[in-house]
């Protein structure tokens, strides 16, 4: 099983606003970016559209060291909370309706597909790969100003 590593970020100008997402996918010397946005957007969706972009392009199962900084994405997928809102019919345990259930089952449905393995990054930190993740999704986001 080849192992990719993936690294993403979303970006959101308002939050609802005009947002965008990146991905840098990178497998032995292979290297490939990835972005777009929406007009009207939220943050989070951004994030999660990243990874569910990014794991779509991958053509067969792979192990995928997944790295964001979004506590949002890497906890509701490393803890479970994603399956468990999906259980419940996207009711979260304080019987909140969970948000964007419709992104958290493409990206549930994808992450099954691969040995998937998950790295919470500090934002606009020293990692010059989100760091590039964040600049595309910035610049995505700014199209639709």
């Amino acid at each position: 099983m080849k192992t990719v590593t993936v690294y993403t970020d979303g970006a959101c100008s308002g939050n609802p606003g005009p947002g965008g997402w990146g991905a840098v996918l990178l497998y032995g010397p292979h290297k490939k970016e990835l972005s777009g946005g929406e007009a009207e957007t939220t943050n989070n969706r951004m994030e999660l559209t990243a990874v569910i972009r990014a794991l779509s392009a991958l053509k067969e199962p792979c192990r995928v060291e997944l790295y964001s900084d979004s506590k949002y994405v890497i906890d509701a997928l490393e803890k479970g909370w994603a399956k468990g809102w999906k259980r419940r019919g996207w009711v979260k345990s304080d019987k909140k309706p969970a948000l964007n259930p419709d992104l958290w089952e493409q990206l549930l449905t994808l992450t099954e597909g691969h040995e998937m393995v998950y790295h919470w990054v500090k934002g606009h930190a020293e990692n010059p790969y989100n760091n590039r993740c964040d600049e595309m999704a910035v610049a995505e986001s700014r199209k639709f100003h």
